[in-house]
């Protein structure tokens, strides 16, 4: 009689990790730091816009030759874009399920009602949502033009963004987006930490100091654009 073979095989240690809520929850802290990172470089960076026109574009310019000669024209640029494409996909993902997997465990609701959540806790959901649909008009606004209004200059950032922000729309949506950002922030840094390990009884209050501080600092940052767009401040 021939053997029988086995054909099963044990699951990777990466898809075991992905397979659990610790490892998704990993992975949203993770990835999430990489975003927060690249969004305080992106805030300082808005802030040229206020030393005029020459400097902005100047700046824009010098993020697609960052590298050089070393790297290509716009290669580091497109690393950039790349890792920040996973990070957002993977915290998207990884927050997806295990939102599912959160509804699954709870199918009724409880006897006793929870205590009262934060408010940046309860809209953590709908904040990201907001934020995803935020990136894509973003996008097709500043970086393709696809859906800028005033017509799109290629190369020419800073009468781009005075363009968008010339708009009633243009401020609502990205107030709106920057708000949810703040509060996103504000719970994400936090959550994070005690994630990867860093919070303790001692450290809770600091922690909680630093992301109230960076959601300020972040919030007020990208929403200082706008605001003087509409102010002549920048025009």
């Amino acid at each position: 009689m021939a053997l029988a073979t086995r054909t099963d095989r044990r699951p990777s240690l990466a898809r075991t990790m992905w397979d659990s809520s610790v490892g998704k929850k990993t992975v949203m802290a993770v990835s999430g730091l990489i975003m927060l990172l690249y969004l305080v470089v992106h805030m300082i960076g808005n802030l040229k816009i206020f030393f005029g026109a020459g400097e902005f574009n100047h700046y824009a310019h010098w993020l697609r030759t960052v590298g050089e000669p070393f790297m290509h024209y716009e290669w580091t640029l497109w690393l950039i874009r790349i890792v920040l494409v996973v990070a957002v996909v993977a915290h998207a993902v990884s927050a997806y399920q295990l939102s599912r997997r959160d509804i699954r465990a709870r199918p009724s609701k409880y006897v006793h009602r929870k205590p009262r959540a934060s408010y940046a806790t309860r809209t953590m959901r709908w904040g990201g949502i907001i934020l995803g649909l935020f990136i894509v008009w973003h996008l097709l606004d500043l970086t393709t033009g696809t859906v800028h209004s005033g017509g799109f200059q290629e190369g020419h950032p800073y009468q781009n963004v005075v363009d968008t922000f010339s708009t009633w729309y243009g401020n609502v949506i990205y107030i709106v987006a920057m708000l949810a950002l703040g509060l996103h922030v504000r719970h994400g840094f936090w959550s994070a930490a005690q994630t990867l390990g860093v919070g303790s009884r001692s450290r809770d209050r600091a922690l909680k100091a630093v992301a109230n501080v960076l959601a300020l600092l972040l919030t007020a940052g990208f929403i200082a654009v706008p605001v003087g767009v509409m102010t002549g401040v920048v025009s």
